[in-house]
């Protein structure tokens, strides 16, 4: 099958030859598509229960796609997005500007590097045993259209362009193999569009390109693929007057291809899904750790420790978030406690008061930001 880059260029081909023996290519990606519905206010909620915590808090925007905080001040997303110094990026809430970049020869990504410090960032996969493992993955592209019909069966549904609203959804699905795109493009994830699979089955569509895929590692979720590839282009009679971008569950039936380069998949008993293909992180570890570090911006930068009478004063630099500020007594042997939250920032100097803190033979600081 050809595939698609999941923005909206086109003209990227890349060939394979898949199990099926089908000729594959890539079209860039797009938005989280249900097989169990097309509710637009499905699964724009961060998930719960055994997937809390499981990638939606380090999501953010950049542009109309997202990106992923990997480190105090950097982020991860396609390269393929694209992107200018001082855009934004939008993480919880909060807006951050980017002052750097840095994109990998030898895979779709780019890490980019911002003016301030996140509260929170993921940490990366960095197993080689993704296939067969479940996963959650986000996006933000366009929703759910008609249905594809094929000898009475529906086997998938149209990209709807109309309905593109840029809204972050999360779905599951289930890394079914390792893809070698070559060249520039690199080691990737490929995840199947199956009909078996549960309620949070998803496919992605334009707009997801970009967006994330995470991994559990024991108890925490790690960063295991950024999105960048879909199955695609279709057509019912393998001309281009009929040609179309969908999530199937079942290619059966339908011409994969472009232009005059169509191939004909006949209707089996078995269903043929297609799929989308997230770039490999655990193959680029070491790019990305040699690019980022874990320094925090001026915003998390102590200025001063002064004592005043019996008490310590801490004063730090602060931009319009808030802040928590630790103490412990022993550095080799003691835990951090904190014991002021939630100090507004001004975007200057603030200061706070530890009582009594100076009758004591040391203590030591730290400050955060409150998530």
């Amino acid at each position: 099958m050809k595939g698609t880059r999941l923005d909206r260029h086109r003209g990227f081909w890349v060939a394979l030859m898949s199990a099926l023996a089908l000729v594959a290519g890539a079209v860039v990606a797009p938005a989280v598509l249900f097989k169990s519905t097309a509710d637009p206010t499905y699964n724009t909620n961060a998930p719960t229960g055994s997937l809390t915590n499981s990638g939606w808090q380090y999501e953010g925007t950049w542009g109309q796609y997202l990106g992923t905080a990997i480190a105090p001040r950097y982020f991860i997303t396609a390269t393929h997005v694209n992107g200018n110094l001082g855009d934004a990026f939008t993480l919880n809430g909060y807006t951050y500007h980017a002052v750097a970049s840095n994109a990998s020869p030898n895979a779709d990504l780019t890490v980019w590097k911002v003016d301030a410090t996140f509260p929170v960032y993921t940490s990366l996969y960095t197993n080689s045993n993704e296939v067969g493992k479940h996963c959650v993955v986000f996006g933000r592209g366009t929703q759910r259209g008609d249905a594809v019909i094929v000898n009475t069966k529906t086997n998938g549904w149209k990209w709807d362009w109309s309905l593109y609203d840029g809204v972050k959804r999360w779905g599951e699905n289930d890394v079914y193999t390792n893809v070698d795109f070559g060249g520039s493009n690199g080691e990737h994830l490929q995840c199947r569009f199956d009909r078996s699979g549960g309620s949070n089955e998803c496919h992605l569509s334009v707009g997801d390109s970009g967006g994330a895929m995470f991994i559990q590692d024991s108890s925490t979720w790690k960063l295991a693929g950024i999105h960048h590839l879909v199955d695609g282009n279709f057509s019912t009679d393998g001309t281009s007057n009929t040609e179309f971008q969908a999530a199937l569950l079942d290619v059966g039936g339908l011409w994969v291809g472009d232009g005059a380069n169509w191939q004909f998949i006949p209707d089996q008993p078995a269903d043929i899904p297609t799929s989308f293909y997230s770039t490999r992180i655990s193959t680029n570890v070491a790019w990305i750790n040699s690019v980022i570090d874990f320094l925090p911006g001026d915003d998390l930068r102590i200025t001063a420790v002064q004592v005043i009478g019996n008490d310590v004063s801490i004063s730090f630099a602060t931009t319009n978030r808030l802040y928590y500020v630790q103490r412990i007594d022993d550095l080799g042997n003691g835990t951090w406690t904190t014991f002021t939250n939630n100090v507004m920032g001004t975007g200057g100097i603030v200061s706070v008061l530890d009582t009594n803190a100076a009758t004591l033979p040391q203590r030591f600081y730290r400050v955060g930001l409150v998530p």
